[in-house]
């Protein structure tokens, strides 16, 4: 990770997430009775329950709203969880000004358009690897791996490596 990377992680107290393209493949299924499914990464929620328990709080995004993802955040004892906003940079600032968290010591991950204003205003802009290309451009990270599969746990170590946590999160499951 270069220098400026890890400098502006080893800021970061507020993790915010998009859902649809970051946390999940961003495709949408839908059953003939009109009932929708997405699929998690289950690595990126352990990535989630390291950074929470790491004290880095965690939020959630979106312009959608659905009780999908709000069994997810509850799954994974996300607080903050802001559904149906599609001015992405409103929703945070206002969670920002609520938390006491400057806009800097926050980490944004996206992958569209609706998602830019928001890493622009992060101080850690990150887009996935899948992203449009747009945000890949004006991110100050991008991902290796794609949204719903393993970008938001590379994110989550990289966040720990940044603040010298890493090791700390891992030494539990090397204890015999």
């Amino acid at each position: 990770m270069s220098v400026r990377v890890k400098e502006k992680a080893a800021r970061v107290r507020l993790l915010a997430l998009d859902v649809d393209g970051v946390l999940t493949d961003g495709r949408l299924y839908f059953a003939e009775d009109g009932q929708e499914f997405k699929t998690f990464d289950t690595q990126d929620g352990h990535g989630i329950k390291m950074l929470q328990a790491a004290g880095i709080e965690v939020a959630i995004i979106t312009g959608r709203n659905t009780k999908l993802v709000q069994r997810r955040a509850g799954n994974l004892g996300i607080r903050h969880l802001l559904q149906g906003r599609e001015d992405k940079l409103v929703a945070l600032r206002e969670l920002t000004g609520e938390l006491g968290i400057d806009l800097d010591e926050v980490a944004y991950v996206g992958d569209d358009w609706p998602d830019l204003p928001a890493i622009l205003a992060a101080g850690f802009g990150v887009a996935v690897a899948n992203a449009h290309a747009e945000l890949r451009a004006r991110a100050d990270h991008v991902t290796t791996l794609a949204g719903g599969r393993g970008a938001v746990r590379e994110v989550c170590d990289l966040l720990l490596g940044a603040q010298d946590r890493y090791h700390e999160a891992l030494a539990p499951y090397l204890e015999t």
